[in-house]
């Protein structure tokens, strides 16, 4: 298993909790942005990266309950967190399996 990957895995291992799941894929969607607004006004990227690391840390004190993956693997664990959300459509996957368990579509009965 490479570095990368064993990275991500223990990424994934690190946010079972959905309500955390769903604050790491905004927290990621920010970070793009962040990026993006760096060529308009560099004030709303730090906005964008401070609330990035207020959704993170508060999804792991509140919700999650552990620390951070970026502890056991730093500066790797940004990669495996976006690399996690595009897995996961930034969220849509998981609102879309919702529903369809929710209306029964695809529900084996």
């Amino acid at each position: 298993m490479s570095y990368f990957q064993e990275a991500k895995a223990h990424f994934i291992a690190s946010h079972r909790n959905p309500v955390n799941q769903v604050l790491h894929h905004l927290t990621n969607l920010l970070a793009i942005a962040a990026v993006i607004l760096l060529f308009f006004d560099w004030r709303l990227t730090l906005l964008c990266l401070v609330l990035t690391q207020v959704f993170a840390l508060g999804g792991h004190a509140f919700f999650e309950k552990n620390e951070p993956a970026f502890v056991k693997y730093p500066g790797i664990t940004i990669l495996a967190s976006l690399s996690w959300s595009f897995d996961h459509w930034f969220g849509l996957r998981q609102v879309l399996d919702y529903f369809t368990r929710k209306s029964g579509v695809g529900a084996r009965n």
